[in-house]
């Protein structure tokens, strides 16, 4: 990870030539595997989806332990107002009620996914929970996506995306203000699958 930060950290807002990029979005899975264009970009919006990819290590199993992180579309009665209030309010919640706490100093190991503890969680937690709890109050599930991302220090680091009809929305542990994906600064790496979120594609956006 120290290797690929320092590649970010040179390059900045500027993209990657492609063998980079795959290099990437290879080097942060569990595997390293052939990689294919998806075209389903959706304009500055939506953060663009370029190849498919691995599942980050941590979440090699989220699909198995929760099923609900996986979910696909499903009928919904939230109005799109009504839809952003829930997501507003869950954010501020789980943000205020939920403490910072690392796997190293929980589980003892570098990297595990899960819902937060009595203890609290890391920032794959949080964006967990508020998936969790968003999906209990009615949005559909496909509209939460998990990302992961290099925040602008260029550390890793997990949000939970919102895709509302007027583009993709980030859910914070580090904030309780809800950004465009393009007003946080983060170099976008991978993130569920809008079509399928049991999978994962590498995307490539800087904000």
């Amino acid at each position: 990870m120290k290797h690929f930060t320092n590649l970010a950290k040179r390059f900045g807002a500027r993209l990657l030539p492609v063998s980079v990029r795959a290099f990437s979005i290879s080097f942060l899975g569990v595997c390293t595997i052939a990689i294919a264009p998806i075209a389903h970009a959706s304009g500055n919006g939506f953060i663009p989806s370029v190849a498919a990819s691995p599942p980050p290590s941590g979440a090699a199993n989220l699909c198995a332990e929760y099923k609900w992180a996986c979910a696909e579309k499903r009928s919904v009665s939230l109005s799109s107002q009504q839809e952003l209030k829930v997501v507003e309010q869950i954010n501020r919640r789980v943000n205020r009620s939920t403490r910072e706490v690392t796997d190293q100093s929980q589980y003892k190991m570098t990297e595990r996914w899960a819902l937060p503890t009595a203890r609290g969680g890391d920032c794959e937690d949080f964006a967990l929970l508020k998936k969790r709890d968003l999906i209990h109050a009615g949005v559909d599930p496909s509209k939460l996506l998990i990302a992961t991302v290099l925040d602008t220090r260029r550390v890793p680091h997990a949000v939970l995306v919102y895709r509302s009809s007027n583009g993709d929305l980030v859910l914070d542990n580090l904030t309780n203000r809800i950004k465009p994906w393009t007003a946080t600064r983060y170099l976008f790496l991978r993130m569920q699958d809008p079509n399928r979120p049991g999978r994962w594609v590498g995307v490539y956006g800087h904000s």
